[in-house]
Formats: C-alpha cells, structure tokens, sequence
C-alpha cells in the first residue's frame, strides 16, 4: 500500500496544537445568529397538510404547498429548533446535482440521467429565483464547485468540459497539493446554511403556514384522515409529509432504510487580505477533493474557510447523539489535512469545530414513497447533499400526495427504493467494512478491491 499526500506532507504536531488551541465546540453558522422563535403545539388542530421536520426538506414543502395552493392549511412541527441539525450546521453547498454525483447517477440511471442533470439545474435555478423573489438574506454565490486532484491517479478524473491543469488549477487556487481540476461553473451555489433554514422559516410562516417548535412527533394514526400526536397535542391533517432526515423514521417500513453518519467541521477565524493573497482563490467556488474519503471546503462571507469532510463515522445501534459530536481525533486529523493543502497559512487559528449526523441511505441519494393510502409521503437519504435536493423532493412529495403523475414522479430514480441496511450488529460490521475497504482504495491509487466491487455489483456501491 502507499500512501496519500495528507500522510507525505503532513504538518508539525506543534502547528496542529496552536491552531486548535482557542477553538469552540459550537456550530459557526448558529452561532449568534439571531431567529424567531415559534411555540410549542398545545391541543388539539386541523389542517389540510401537517409536516413533521422543520429543516430544509420540511420547509421547502410547506412553501411549495402554499405557493400551488395558497387557500391549502399548513402546520410544521419541529421536534427542537428550525434548522438546528443538518440544515444549520452544514457546509452551504448548494449543488445541481439530484444523485449525489454524476457518477453515482450513472452507475444507477444512466438512461435518465440526462433528464435528472436537467432538472437538477431547473431546481438549482428555483432556488435561486425563490431567494430574489422572497429577499432571502442567506450570503448566496452562484460559484460553482472546483474538484480537484491530488494524486497523479486521480489526474485522468478530472478530463471533462472545463478541465484544468497543474498551473490553471493553481491560479484559481493555490494548494501545493493540487495536480489538476475540473470546474463546475454553473451547477452549485455556495450559502449560509443557517440563515437558508431561517428564512425559508420566515417566509413560510409569512404565506400562512403554523409552525411548532419544541414539538415531537411521536407517533401518526389512522386510515383515512391522519392524526399527528405529539406530547402537547395533536393534528388532524388530511395529509402528512414525513422530514425526518437521520433521526428515526415513524414508518416501520423504513426503520433500516438509512443510517445516521457523522462528519466533521472545523471553521478558521477571518483571513486577512494577505492571507487571502496568498492562496489566490478569487473567484469563491466551493472546492472539493477526489478521493473516496473526500474534504470538501469554501470561503464564507467574512472569508473565513470551512473545512470538512474525509472522515464519516457510524456508532453501533444507528442513534442520534449529542456526545458523538465530539471526536478530537477527527479534528487533529482536519487540522492537519488543512495545513498539507494550504501551507502557505501556517499560524492560521480555527475558531470553531462542530459535527453533524447525515441521513445516509445505501444507493447516496434520496428515496421517496408514500404510505397509508397515498397520505403519507416521505423523502429521505440525502446522504450529505441535500441543500438543494430538498427542494426537488418537496415537489415530489407534493405530486405524490395530489395523486398526479408529472415528470418527476415518473423517473424510475424516484419510483425505486434503495437496499435497507442490515440490523445490528451486521450494520455496524458493514460500514466499518466499507470505510475501511474505502481507506485501502484511496491507499492503491483508487484501485477498488473485491469487496467494493461486490458492492457496486448489488448497487450498493459509493461514486460521488
């Protein structure tokens, strides 16, 4: 085996320690960011549609109900804060694609795919068109994402419609790292992701839709008209809109269908205009490496860089927890894959480190079904992309639950279920295989060994 260029340039312990000696265990998105606050369900209400999850999935398709009907009664109930787990904390990249990837996509759909590019681009574009209609204050950049290469096996990868090489590349950027890129000019937004979940709060509350704070959902009953129970009360909806993201779904059916995952965030304090010079980086795009343990970064609004990603952790039992937050052994080795990309920013202090869990399923992009009768739908399984694949699935929902058929209900992309994941303790033995065969492929210049192969094979297998 050999090895990665995180493992051959790797920084000083001494440059790790002073550059996470100040850092906070807080989200930086949430991070004094004022909100509204909405009360809690007490009785007993009605209402046309009732939505359980008020991150992007479940605000999306409380705006999208109201903008096709604004007369339709709306309630969302969020069992915390709008916004506080995935939809506050991650990295605000805004992307096109509805797949995870193209070729995730491919290997998958490869007949649709250039119908599902498509509409993720139509999708991208109403995002941004709903943030100018609504005046979203969100810090939204239509730049592109930049893939890059950092290992000469990963060089033919990039070969597309805007490849870069060695010296293009590193005038876009200036990593010592990067052997050569490839740049989607168009096809992702970068945005604050705290302040995305904030006001499509605002607006929706603002065309008529009752959301519920401090509001678990726990349990839905009956067969025909829906009664959504919670401790405080309940709703009597006519239909229900599951989005629940990583935490437990309330239909058995798909109990084993995702898995929570963790992945980890650092954030640096602001860098200065000779900071900023000297790793170039003029034109903002979200960057992103090749590897199947990738890290994603980008610049914020006050050019601050969020660095992210490589390590994706699953605790045994598939529970959302607090304590698993906390991993300093991810962070040292962010930290240090930080200063192997950009050297050139030594002394640079990060300020803040944070985790989340992501809704992963087995074939990495969303599912969607709908259940008693055609009253219950749900989307899930975004598996770390779902900014603006929320969107697309609030419309399919929506279609599902009007009993139409459209161009989106109609792809086989969201007409077929993934694989469930095996129960414990299988499911825990499984993910740790597959990170682990990950690990060694990213060690063998991408060579995927037997058991990756068998995953690909059975349409399990992982290709962002």
């Amino acid at each position: 085996m050999g090895t990665t260029v995180f493992e051959r340039l790797q920084p000083s312990a001494a440059v790790i320690d002073d550059a996470l000696r100040d850092t906070r265990h807080e989200v930086f998105w949430l991070d004094g960011l004022k909100r509204t606050a909405h009360p809690a369900l007490s009785g007993r209400i009605r209402a046309d549609l009732a939505i359980v999850g008020g991150g992007y999935a479940g605000l999306w398709t409380a705006i999208r109900a109201k903008e096709r009907d604004p007369e339709r009664s709306v309630v969302l109930l969020e069992a915390n804060r709008v916004g506080w787990a995935a939809s506050g904390r991650n990295g605000g990249f805004c992307e096109a694609s509805l797949t995870h990837g193209h070729e995730n996509g491919m290997n998958r759909w490869p007949d649709e795919m250039p119908q599902l590019e498509r509409l993720g681009r139509e999708n991208l574009d109403g995002i941004q068109e709903a943030v100018e209609r609504y005046g979203m204050d969100v810090d939204w950049e239509r730049t592109g994402q930049l893939a890059v290469a950092v290992e000469p096996h990963q060089v033919e990868w990039m070969h597309g419609e805007d490849f870069l090489d060695q010296h293009a590349v590193r005038a876009e950027v200036d990593s010592p790292t990067y052997l050569a890129g490839s740049w989607d000019r168009e096809g992702c937004a970068m945005v604050h992701p705290a302040k995305l979940a904030f006001e499509l709060a605002r607006v929706a509350a603002e065309l008529g839709v009752r959301i519920f704070e401090r509001t678990r959902v726990t349990g839905i009953s009956g067969s025909g008209v829906q009664t959504v129970m919670t401790p405080g009360g309940s709703v009597v909806a006519e239909h229900v809109a599951l989005a629940t993201n990583a935490f437990p779904s309330l239909l058995k059916r798909n109990r084993l269908m995702t898995v929570p995952v963790y992945d980890y965030v650092l954030m640096t304090e602001p860098l200065s205009a000779e900071q900023l010079g000297a790793i170039g980086w003029r034109s903002r795009q979200g960057l992103s490496d090749s590897a199947n343990q990738f890290h994603y970064y980008r610049l914020s609004a006050d050019d601050r860089i969020l660095f992210g990603g490589y390590d994706a952790v699953y605790h045994f039992g598939g529970r959302v927890r607090e304590r698993y937050e906390e991993r300093p052994e991810s962070y040292r080795r962010l930290a240090s894959h930080f200063f192997t990309t950009f050297p050139q920013l030594e002394g640079l202090r990060f300020t803040h480190r944070w985790a989340g869990a992501i809704d992963s399923c087995s074939r990495f992009c969303a599912f969607f079904g709908t259940a008693r009768g055609g009253r219950v739908v749900y989307a899930t399984g975004f598996t770390g992309l779902g900014v603006g694949a929320t969107r697309f699935a609030a419309d399919v929902m929506l279609d599902r639950l009007a009993g139409v058929k459209t161009e989106r209900t109609e792809l086989e992309m969201v007409r077929t279920r993934p694989i469930p994941f095996p129960p414990e303790p299988a499911a825990a033995i499984g993910v740790n295989l597959v990170r682990a065969a990950m690990d060694r492929a990213d060690h063998d210049e991408g060579r995927r060994g037997l058991f990756l192969r068998a995953l690909d094979a059975v349409g399990m297998g992982f290709d962002s």
